[in-house]
C-alpha cells in the first residue's frame, strides 16, 4: 500500500546507470529516504576488463543505504529481502534489467523515464532525441507496468534541448529534473492518466549502425549523432585504410569536399556529406586519448 500524500515513504529503489545514481542522491535526501537500493551486480568493464561497481553500488554505498546486487531481481529470494524491508513503493530508474510477475504487481512501482511519453519509450531516449532533432524533451513519472514504458503517467515536465546539448549536457539536466519529480511524487501523490498510443515512439537500443557516421547523409544529421553519443559511447568515421576514426564534437559548415571524401589539407579535417560537410573539432585515433582536430593533422603530417 503506497503511502498517503504528505506521509513519508519507505521506498525500495531499483537503479543501475549514473543517471539512477543521482536520482537515487536526491531521493536519499529527501524525507523519502530509500530502505533498500538494489542494483546489478559488479561486471567486468573497459579494455583491462577490471571489475567494476555500477554507479548506483557506489551511491548507495557513500550514503550508507543497505545494498543488494541479485543475478535476478525476480527471484524468489530477492523477492524475499524486498519484502523483508516492508516498503510501500519502489521507485525504478534505469535499472537496466526487466522486472517480471509476481514482483511487478506485489508493489507498487513508479519508473523515472527520461522523455516526454508516450514519445521515446524504450532504451536510449535521451540519444533518440538528440538524433531526431527535437526541440524538447522532458522526465516522465509513471506506473511500470509489463508493457514497455507504455503505463499511466502522473508527472511530466519538459526540458529544451540547445542546439549545442550533448548527451552528458543533457542527461545532467534530466536527471536533477527526475529527481525532482520522483520526490514530488512521493509528496503529493497525483492521479495518473494513460498515455496516449497515437503519439507513442520507441527509442531503440543502440548499436554499431548507430555510431556509424555516413557521409550519405547531410552534416546536419552526423552533427546531432556526434552529440547524442558524447561523451558515453561515442561516434566514429571509417578511414580509407579500413580503421576507425572516433568523433567526439563537430561542427557543420557550408561546402567543403565532395561527399564521402575526408579533407585533410586544411586547419581541421573536414568531412564531405550529402547536405554541407563535417568539420571534425574533437577526435579519438584508436588506442589514444581524444585531441583537437588540429592536432590529429599535425600528427598526420
Amino acid at each position: 500500500m503506497a503511502a498517503a500524500s504528505g506521509t513519508p515513504a519507505r521506498p525500495v529503489f531499483l537503479g543501475t546507470s549514473d543517471f539512477a545514481a543521482a536520482v537515487l542522491d536526491r531521493l536519499a535526501d529527501s524525507s523519502h529516504r530509500p530502505v533498500l537500493v538494489v542494483t546489478r551486480p559488479d561486471r567486468r568493464q573497459g579494455r583491462g576488463r577490471r571489475v567494476s561497481a555500477p554507479p548506483v553500488a557506489e551511491a548507495a554505498r557513500a550514503l550508507g543505504i543497505d545494498l543488494y546486487q541479485p543475478d535476478s531481481v525476480n527471484d524468489d529470494e530477492a523477492r524475499a529481502r524486498v519484502a523483508a524491508t516492508r516498503p510501500d513503493v519502489i521507485c525504478v530508474c534505469a535499472f537496466g534489467a526487466l522486472i517480471k510477475e509476481p514482483l511487478l504487481s506485489e508493489y507498487e512501482m513508479l519508473n523515472v523515464h527520461p522523455s516526454l511519453l508516450p514519445r521515446w519509450r524504450g532504451a536510449a531516449p535521451i540519444e533518440r532525441a538528440i538524433m531526431a532533432g527535437d526541440a524538447e524533451t522532458g522526465v516522465s513519472i509513471m506506473r511500470l507496468t509489463a508493457g514497455l514504458d507504455s503505463g499511466p503517467v502522473c508527472l511530466q515536465e519538459s526540458e529544451p534541448i540547445d542546439a549545442t546539448d550533448t548527451y552528458g549536457t543533457l542527461a545532467a539536466r534530466l536527471q536533477r529534473l527526475g529527481g525532482e519529480l520522483l520526490v514530488r511524487t512521493l509528496d503529493e501523490r497525483p492521479s495518473f492518466h494513460e498515455q496516449d498510443e497515437e503519439g507513442a515512439t520507441y527509442a531503440q537500443k543502440l548499436d554499431a549502425e548507430d555510431r556509424r557516421l555516413d557521409p550519405a547523409r547531410p552534416a546536419v544529421e552526423l552533427d546531432r549523432v556526434v552529440r547524442a553519443l558524447t561523451p558515453h559511447v561515442g561516434a566514429y568515421l571509417e578511414l580509407a585504410d579500413g580503421g576507425r576514426l572516433g568523433v567526439r564534437e563537430t561542427a557543420v559548415v557550408q561546402g567543403g569536399p565532395p561527399e564521402g571524401t575526408l579533407a585533410l589539407d586544411g586547419a581541421r579535417p573536414v568531412l564531405g556529406c550529402s547536405e554541407g560537410a563535417l568539420e571534425l573539432v574533437v577526435v579519438q585515433p584508436p588506442g589514444r586519448r581524444a585531441m583537437a582536430g588540429e592536432d590529429y593533422l599535425r600528427g598526420l603530417r
